[in-house]
């Protein structure tokens, strides 16, 4: 699965409904890519999502998308057989489907932000 946004700063990850969730979807032995321009919000705002996010480190990925303007970070869902992006992020409206076509264009735009992303928000901080 992966999910892509600029902030993530809307979205509910905060939520308990959103962590149970996440809970029982992640003991399935699953794989989580998160894209993001920036994950400050993130980890300021959604402390029950960080806090799931370190336990379950080896399966999700999280990457930075710097080289991106925050506009060009789409904010979507997707699944290999479902699908979801925000066309309007104010008003929050978008498309959602099962349509192989719009799945795959989707699918190939996350690949290219990934591609140009880096490594970041990590699950723990290394001292000295």
């Amino acid at each position: 699965m992966v999910w892509s946004d600029p902030t993530f700063e809307d979205w509910p990850l905060g939520e308990r409904v959103v962590t149970e969730s996440l809970q029982t979807w992640a003991s399935s032995g699953r794989h989580l890519v998160l894209l993001a321009h920036r994950y400050d919000a993130l980890i300021r705002y959604k402390p029950r999502f960080v806090s799931w996010r370190k336990t379950w480190d080896h399966i999700i990925e999280c990457r930075l998308c710097k080289n991106l303007d925050a506009s060009e970070v789409p904010s979507a869902l997707w699944s290999p057989h479902w699908a979801m992006r925000r066309l309007d992020l104010v008003r929050s409206t978008g498309v959602a489907d099962l349509e192989p076509a719009r799945r795959v264009l989707l699918k190939e735009e996350l690949d290219e932000c990934r591609r140009q992303s880096s490594p970041g928000f990590s699950a723990t901080t290394l001292g000295l």
